[in-house]
């Protein structure tokens, strides 16, 4: 059967605000635009505008499941791919963003093709035995697998001995350059402050608590204002933390904001206190956007992007007192500063747009 005669089917039963979800949007409308039958399985049929209008979004489209917790919309799409399969296994290839494991045995249990693509690393959840077991059986039975770091290709290799596929990030420069200014008129931090952003879901494996404590420990004289874009289910812990250290004029939760660009237009700093990521998209963008980057050297990704700390500063996970040094040195160090941030810019070309959106059209071909 012609390749282009198949479908690819993207399965994302939760299509939320973060960097997995600009990637589905920049890969699934790629694929779309060389001819090729794209789908889209998903309990948020709200994000429908996201998608170019040639592909077809299956699954729920009742708002009632937008904002149900993950795992009532695995449950659901899970079910339907079950039976969209049923009518379509032989013109169908899945590709796997969400629910992998589960979307595998499905798949299996049809002969039915199907690649996944894995998001963050496996240092997060891989220490539980049973889990861990599962996924290795389970992993293996997939026909492509893509990680998008080398450090995660060689984490899937030494703990799973699972052959996985890298591909970087595609990073729409064009995009991102030509929205960067809706509010350019608009002051979003403090007057004569110093700018510290940080943006992605408040959840456990973000920890902004870290960011927060190091806030204690930032000199008064620089003035700083933190602002911290997101929502999750540790909101309310960090507005309590706030509260309860007297941070509230130096700390402002946004919630969250459809487009951060004028945010990170506008800071000095980007912050990053992940405890584990893929490849996290805000420090390409702060790279783009020649922003000074700090990081926590977590598995995987901060250290390929900022090149072991050539681009940026990277710091252990939780050490929040390393954290206020390197931001109460933001003036004193701004030479070696600017250094890092012009050799960040200057190594941009290895997350280009076009080359690693033929890399994912390429392994898709090879799978159908």
């Amino acid at each position: 059967m012609n390749a282009f005669k198949k479908k690819l089917l993207f399965f994302m039963p939760s299509i939320e605000e973060g960097g997995v979800e600009k990637n589905l949007f920049i890969i699934s409308n790629y694929i779309q635009k060389k001819k090729i039958k794209v789908e889209v399985l998903t309990c948020n049929y709200n994000k429908k505008t996201k998608f170019n209008k040639n592909i077809k979004i299956i699954g729920t489209q009742s708002s009632f499941w937008y904002n149900k917790n993950r795992k009532i919309k695995y449950t659901v799409c899970l079910i339907i791919l079950f039976f969209h399969l049923l009518l379509n296994r032989k013109k169908t290839l899945v590709f796997s963003f969400q629910a992998n494991i589960y979307a595998i045995f499905i798949c299996k249990i049809l002969n039915t093709k199907i690649i996944t693509r894995s998001n963050s690393s496996p240092s997060g959840w891989s220490e539980n035995f049973f889990k861990r077991k599962i996924f290795i059986f389970l992993i293996k039975l997939a026909n492509g697998i893509v990680v998008n770091s080398l450090d995660f290709k060689k984490e899937f290799n030494n703990k799973f001995k699972v052959k996985a596929k890298c591909i970087y990030n595609p990073l729409d420069k064009s995009f991102l350059l030509s929205n960067r200014l809706k509010n350019k008129k608009k002051r979003l931090f403090k007057k004569k402050s110093l700018k510290i952003l940080t943006v992605g879901r408040l959840t456990d494996q973000k920890d902004h608590i870290t960011l927060l404590k190091s806030v204690k420990l930032i000199n008064e004289k620089s003035k700083p204002h933190v602002i911290i874009v997101g929502k999750g289910d540790k909101y309310y812990d960090l507005k309590n933390f706030v509260k309860s250290n007297n941070l509230n004029q130096k700390v402002t939760l946004t919630g969250y904001i459809n487009n951060p660009l004028d945010y990170l237009k506008q800071t000095d700093i980007i912050v990053l206190t992940s405890k584990f990521e893929g490849l996290p998209n805000i420090l390409l963008e702060g790279q783009l956007l020649k922003k000074y980057i700090i990081s926590t050297n977590c598995p995987t990704g901060p250290r390929e992007i900022l090149l072991n700390g050539k681009c940026g500063d990277l710091i252990k996970i939780g050490d929040y007192r390393n954290l206020a040094k390197l931001i109460n040195n933001y003036y004193k160090s701004k030479r070696i500063i600017k250094k890092k941030i012009n050799f960040g810019t200057k190594n941009l070309s290895r997350f280009d747009y076009e080359l690693n959106c033929k890399k994912y059209l390429s392994f898709i071909l090879d799978n159908f």
